[in-house]
């Protein structure tokens, strides 16, 4: 898959003073409330990419005919984990993150970037691999089908669009605001502070303080 290309679209991108974290994440609410789109149970914001909540995820019926290959669940618990998609041919990876601004969301930004990118070039192919918090499940793997990702929480705004936000910025060459920009086309989606905040760090650490 090709990288992000901004061309000129950079220059007239709005602001955000990355130098002044409180300000930064101020900023960033402006832009993610100011023309997003209405939403749907699930909402493609990159090719391939959808973010969406739990009331799609728990329809069986509906991720089959929609063709998913992957989940990632960011709602991830004992009680709604990947069982659900016993052979069906998904392949699940899952995250038990809390939406609190306390929670370190960013411990989980490489590795989630990984499962999406992997998903996205490679379809159903992937290897089993549990650890911590994260955990990956694959059942019955149909190499045909072209790679296509629902990401997903219980509502689909906070900690799936953080998880989303993080993977174009460090596999698409996105900054922050290019991100924010290109997801909210497709969904309208707000990471609470403390993920905003988190995500700003990733940016500072990206591409410094300019945008």
């Amino acid at each position: 898959m090709s990288k992000y290309c901004p061309g000129t679209s950079r220059s007239a991108a709005p602001v955000v003073d990355f130098t002044s974290p409180g300000v930064a994440v101020m900023e960033a609410e402006r832009l993610l409330v100011s023309g997003r789109a209405v939403n749907t149970n699930a909402d493609e914001v990159w090719p391939s990419l959808y973010i969406g909540n739990m009331d799609i995820a728990e329809n069986c019926a509906e991720i089959r005919r929609r063709r998913f290959t992957h989940v990632l669940n960011c709602a991830h618990s004992s009680r709604r984990g990947g069982e659900i998609y016993d052979g069906m041919g998904i392949t699940y990876m899952g995250i038990d993150a809390h939406d609190s601004p306390t929670y370190d969301m960013s411990a989980n930004f490489n590795k989630a970037a990984e499962f999406i990118h992997t998903a996205l070039k490679r379809g159903g192919k992937c290897a089993s691999h549990y650890s911590g918090h994260l955990q990956l499940r694959v059942t019955k793997l149909y190499l045909f089908i072209e790679g296509k990702i629902l990401v997903h929480c219980h509502v689909g705004v906070s900690r799936s669009a953080t998880i989303v936000l993080a993977y174009l910025m460090l596999k698409q060459n996105m900054t922050l605001v290019e991100a924010i920009q290109k997801v909210k086309e497709g969904r309208g989606v707000f990471p609470n502070r403390g993920f905003l905040r988190q995500l700003i760090d990733l940016h500072i650490k990206l591409y410094g303080y300019r945008n």
